[in-house]
C-alpha cells in the first residue's frame, strides 16, 4: 500500500506539472501583444545582433524550441517564430540566453553539452554490456554478469538522469539571469513582467518533471537488473 501511494505521488509530480506548463504557455500564446513590433524570430535576431552574436542563426523548426550549440542556431517552432505573443517573445529570449551561455563558455552549459553529446555512445555501450554480460563473464573472467548489467543500466538510464539534473540549472540561468533581465530592459511593459516570469517558471518545470521521470525509470531499471 505504501509503495502504491509513493508511486502515485511520483506520477503526479511528473504529469501534473506538464499539464500546468502547457496551460500556462497556451494562455499567453493566443493573442498578439500590441506593444511588440516584431515576432519571436525577429526578436531573437535582434537580441543576438545586439549581443554581438551575428554568427548565430535563427530558424523555424518543427521539433521544439531549442538552441543548437553544434550548428550555433536558435530554433523556434512556427507559432513562436512568427508569433507576437508573450509566450513567443519570452521563449525567443530564453533560447538566446543559451546562445549567451555558449558564447561565454559557461562551465555548466559546456559540461551539459558534452554529456548530452556522449549520451548516444553511453546508451550503445550500456546496451552492449547488458546483452553481452554473461558471455563476457564466461570467456574473459570479467566481473559478475550482475555487475556488468548494473553498469550497463547506469549507462543507459543513469547517464540520462545526470544530463537531466545538469539541464535544470542551465535552464534556470538562461531564463532568470539572462532572458528576463533582457526583456525587462525595455521590451516588456511593467504589467507583462509577472506573466513572463510565469512562462519562464513553467518552462523550467518541464525539466523538473523530466528529471523525475528519468529518476523513476532509472530506479525501475536498477530494480529489474538486481533480480
Amino acid at each position: 500500500m505504501v509503495y502504491l501511494v509513493v508511486l502515485l505521488l511520483v506520477l503526479a509530480a511528473i504529469f501534473l506539472p506538464q499539464v500546468w506548463v502547457q496551460r500556462v504557455l497556451a494562455r499567453y500564446n493566443r493573442e498578439p501583444e500590441p506593444n511588440f513590433p516584431g515576432t519571436g524570430g525577429e526578436l531573437a535576431r535582434h537580441l543576438l545582433t545586439r549581443l554581438g552574436l551575428d554568427d548565430v542563426k535563427v530558424e523555424s523548426t518543427e521539433i521544439g524550441d531549442h538552441y543548437d550549440p553544434i550548428s550555433r542556431c536558435v530554433r523556434l517552432t512556427k507559432d513562436k517564430f512568427d508569433g507576437r505573443t508573450l509566450t513567443a517573445i519570452t521563449v525567443a529570449a530564453h533560447e538566446c540566453g543559451h546562445a549567451m551561455q555558449h558564447a561565454g563558455n559557461e562551465p555548466m552549459f559546456q559540461l551539459r553539452s558534452r554529456l548530452a553529446a556522449s549520451a548516444v555512445w553511453a546508451t550503445r555501450l550500456g546496451s552492449f554490456l547488458i546483452f553481452a554480460a554473461p558471455m563476457l563473464a564466461l570467456i574473459g573472467r570479467a566481473p559478475s554478469p550482475a555487475l556488468l548489467s548494473v553498469l550497463g543500466g547506469f549507462l543507459i538510464m543513469g547517464f540520462g538522469v545526470v544530463v537531466q539534473l545538469l539541464t535544470l540549472p542551465v535552464e534556470l540561468d538562461a531564463s532568470f539571469r539572462k532572458a528576463l533581465p533582457m526583456l525587462e530592459a525595455g521590451y516588456l511593459e511593467t504589467n507583462q513582467v509577472p506573466a513572463a516570469r510565469q512562462i519562464l517558471r513553467a518552462a523550467a518545470w518541464t525539466y523538473v518533471a523530466a528529471s523525475l521521470a528519468s529518476l523513476l525509470n532509472f530506479w525501475r531499471w536498477m530494480a529489474i537488473l538486481r533480480r
